[in-house]
């Protein structure tokens, strides 16, 4: 697919298309429409992601960017009426949650969903229940040390970054393709959004593909390789994260930064 480029008014973003992204993408999402009851939430978006980018979705509050990511996640709160979603030729769009999750795609979620009265090592060996298993527990430790010294705290007793890295771990204890992240660095003291960006990159360079969604955009951007920004559930911009650095008026159209 082509990149999918908006124009507002008078303002031309044209000259941004993503002319790099030539090879076949490992995640395509292709004319996606999902609903919350009645109200329209994603509204046709289409992108591709290649393996082991890490591709920024931005956008100003209820531009769609939660509702994305649930709906790749084929959750079913927003209902997807319409659309392809396609991971390592594999459709995602004709399965439930739990298939999806198997295929490799994991939604890690802004409120991180640490499961009460489990520690921190037996939240990770609940994730290891149901095959296929990815990253094994003493592995994780060794991304995680902090889980390690804490494995038999209970994980709803951890900090909001040791939280955030517990959620994220238990995403890698299983076979994960593609990872997606809904503002992971929400309430986090910048020291530990500086842990959380490294591993980020350590999982980069392990091939795995990560979908970004964040409202500090700038931080975002200079981690990302691409950058994909919605507004009012639509795609205006997808191009690569420099472009979007560089281009004041398109932040200041779109992320208010």
């Amino acid at each position: 697919m082509n990149a999918v480029v908006a124009e507002t008014g008078t303002t031309d973003f044209s000259k941004h298309r993503n002319h790099a992204a030539t090879a076949p993408a490992f995640l395509s999402v292709h004319d996606i429409h999902a609903y919350y009851g009645e109200s329209y939430i994603v509204q046709g978006i289409s992108f591709n992601v290649h393996e082991g980018e890490i591709l920024a979705l931005l956008g100003r509050n209820g531009a769609g960017k939660t509702s994305t990511l649930r709906t790749l996640a084929r959750l079913s709160n927003p209902t997807l009426t319409h659309g392809e979603i396609w991971l390592d030729h594999k459709p995602l769009h004709t399965m439930p949650s739990h298939e999806a999750a198997r295929g490799g795609l994991i939604l890690v979620p802004e409120d991180r969903r640490i499961i009460p009265g489990l520690t921190v090592e037996e939240n990770l060996q609940l994730a290891q229940i149901v095959e296929p298993i990815g990253w094994s527990i003493e592995r994780l430790y060794e991304l995680f040390p902090r889980l390690g010294e804490r494995r038999q705290q209970e994980g709803v007793t951890l900090s909001g970054g040791e939280q955030q890295m517990l959620s994220i771990a238990r995403a890698l204890a299983r076979d994960i393709k593609v990872l997606l992240l809904d503002e992971p660095y929400e309430g986090l003291a910048p020291v530990i959004v500086d842990e959380i960006e490294k591993t980020l990159a350590i999982i980069k360079a392990q091939g795995i593909t990560t979908i970004l969604v964040e409202q500090n955009a700038v931080r975002a951007l200079n981690l990302a390789d691409r950058a994909v920004i919605l507004d009012t559930g639509t795609v205006v911009f997808d191009g690569t994260a420099k472009e979007v650095l560089d281009n004041k008026e398109l932040r200041e159209e779109y992320l208010a930064i």
